[in-house]
This record gives structure tokens, sequence and C-alpha cells, in this order.
């Protein structure tokens, strides 16, 4: 039969060892951001964006094409 409730569960009796999670906030030289420039973030963003329009642009015109072809071959 299983037992249920606290009798079946086994805790640690040792005191967690917070010592080094501790001291973490108070060390400021570790924890600085590096600023980021806005010019990169903008090139960044329009790289990809240049990359979505020519993927876009060249998925559209293959359907042009195919649809001009598929129209040439039904009106012979």
């Amino acid at each position: 039969m299983i037992k249920k409730g606290f009798e079946a569960t086994e805790f640690s009796k040792e005191t967690p060892n917070l010592a080094k999670t501790a001291d973490k906030p108070f060390k400021s030289d570790e924890n600085q951001t590096k600023r980021v420039d806005i010019n990169v973030l903008k090139a960044r963003a329009k790289s990809i964006q240049d990359k979505e329009n020519f993927k876009n642009t060249s998925i559209v015109i293959f359907f042009l094409i195919a649809v001009g072809i598929t129209g040439f071959y039904f009106s012979i």
C-alpha cells in the first residue's frame, strides 16, 4: 500500500548554501550592459527587411511567370 502525505516524502535536513547567490547583486562590475548604437540596430533591421522583400518579390514573379506560361499553353 502506498503512503500519502508527509511520511512518504523525504526532506533534506541540511540548510542550503546561499552564500554564492547572496553576493551576486552587489557585484556591479559584471552586470553592466554594453551600449548599442541605434544605427547598428537600424542597419540590422533594414537588412532583414530587404531579405524579406526580395523573397516576397521573387515569389510573386515566379507565380506571374507560371500563370503566364499556363495561359499561353491553354491558348494554343
